[in-house]
């Protein structure tokens, strides 16, 4: 027999004695019957009301407790659902109560964790928000609204994990970025101040690496420079100078274009000055950049055309038949190789800048006029030049032989060439001819002949040849 059944018998029993108690006590007094019948009622009614008190207080815990089973299970569901668990089942029979604090006990579990995945996700988000902002990347995609299974939230924190290690690496490269262009401020302020070798080797530790203490060594090497720049301005201005000069001579700058930089001929050295000369240094290197390939294709063009001139000049020395060892046949051949690497230089470089003039919609200058018009230019000062150089020869032996007419020709000094060969026996050279009583002399026929043959070659070496509308 349960305990709660051996208590009821006893209360009943207790409630017996009372009663019995009561009679005897009613008996003793002498209490009428119908009095004691009365007394009677009044007992059983204050034992009634109190008994169904009782049972009314014990049904509405029944009822609250039913009630609470349904709430609880209705919220399991949901929780379970939204979790992505398998919904509760109570294992083997209970009463109400047990299943009432089970489910409760469950739920309180379920909200729990259901707060927790979702402050986890709110975090992760925000962690995401930021790594994503400062590596320029997509948010991580996920329902803000629902609560992230487990599975979800490992993933997530997958992510921000890598999103941190890549911040990391993208620190680090950015540290290191920054510990180089020190290094590169550090050798542009060493060269621009002419600072000594042996400065240089005291610091040399700190050229390497990238870690804090070497970016903060880079950082005070380069204060201390910019320190020393504006005691030196004078000289750090007339460095960058020399550079600028360089730069415009790279970039083929005319003289309108190098004196349009006014502050270069500035003598107030000040620190407003030093800037506007870092400033157009930055233009001119940007600009030397972007145009690179067809400032090399031109002073390829340029270096070309010198060694070709070179070999013109060359070709019309008269002492170049004194060459020996085969150096004039060489010769020859190299300037014919320049005189066709010419024209397709510069058809290369016609087409490419065509195409740079299409694109920036202006001229690509060179000395300050367009590069065709520049080689058409060169190209007509060397034909006049020629020209010119063709007519002095020409006056030269005209004026020779009228002299050789008047006086008669000087003797000359016979070459080493010529006193190498033996003399021919009977070949004498016939002496000069007498001059006639009216004083005029008979011209010497060998003489001129020689002329001829030396117009004649002049003629082979500097024949013309059509090129893109010029003689040459």
């Amino acid at each position: 027999m349960r305990r709660s059944e051996v208590l009821a018998e006893e209360s009943i029993v207790c409630l017996q004695k009372a009663l019995n108690h009561l009679r005897e006590i009613w008996e003793l007094i002498g209490i009428p019957e119908d009095q004691r019948l009365q007394r009677t009622e009044v007992v059983k009614k204050h034992i009634k009301e109190l008994l169904d008190m009782m049972i009314a207080e014990e049904e509405s815990l029944k009822e609250r407790l039913i009630k609470s089973i349904s709430v609880c299970q209705k919220e399991l569901n949901t929780l379970c659902s939204e979790l992505h668990v398998e919904p509760f089942q109570e294992e083997g029979e209970t009463t109400i109560l047990q299943l009432e604090k089970d489910l409760r006990t469950q739920v309180e579990l379920m909200r729990k964790q259901k707060k927790e995945r979702k402050q986890e996700l709110k975090l992760l988000q925000e962690q995401d928000q930021e790594l994503c902002e400062i590596l320029c990347m997509p948010h991580y995609d996920i329902d803000s609204a629902s609560v992230p299974s487990l599975e979800e939230l490992n993933q997530f924190r997958q992510h921000v994990t890598t999103l941190r290690e890549t911040k990391l690496e993208m620190q680090k490269s950015q540290n290191e970025a920054v510990c180089e262009g020190l290094r590169t401020q550090i050798r542009e302020l060493w060269d621009r101040l002419q600072i000594p070798e042996e400065e240089r080797e005291a610091v040399a530790t700190i050229m390497s690496g990238s870690k804090a203490k070497v970016r903060k060594a880079l950082q005070l090497e380069v204060d201390r420079l910019e320190e020393l720049k504006m005691q030196n301005m004078k000289k750090v201005i007339e460095a960058i100078r020399v550079e600028l000069v360089q730069y415009w001579d790279q970039c083929f700058y005319s003289q309108e274009q190098r004196q349009a930089f006014a502050p270069f001929c500035a003598e107030d050295y000040t620190e407003s000055l030093l800037q506007l000369h870092d400033a157009e240094i930055v233009r001119l290197k940007n600009y030397y950049e972007v145009h690179k390939e067809l400032f090399e294709g031109v002073q390829k063009w340029e270096e070309t055309w010198r060694l070709f001139l070179e070999f013109e000049r060359k070709a019309s020395d008269p002492n170049r038949f004194t060459n020996r060892g085969g150096n004039l046949l060489k010769e020859e051949k190299q300037r014919a190789k320049l005189q066709k690497m010419l024209p397709k230089l510069e058809e290369e470089l016609k087409a490419r800048i065509e195409l740079w003039e299409q694109e920036h919609s202006k001229a690509f200058m060179v000395n300050g006029q367009k590069f065709m018009e520049y080689v058409a230019e060169q190209w007509e000062m060397h034909r006049l030049e020629k020209e010119r150089a063709k007519q002095e020869r020409q006056l030269k032996n005209k004026k020779q032989t009228e002299t050789e007419m008047l006086y008669g020709s000087a003797p000359r000094t016979p070459s080493k060439r010529r006193g190498l060969a033996p003399n021919t026996p009977g070949k004498a050279r016939k002496p000069v001819a007498a001059s006639t009583c009216s004083g005029k002399k008979t011209p010497r026929t060998g003489r001129h002949g020689a002329n001829k043959e030396n117009l004649e070659l002049n003629g082979s070496i500097l024949s013309a040849r059509t090129f893109k509308g010029f003689q040459i």
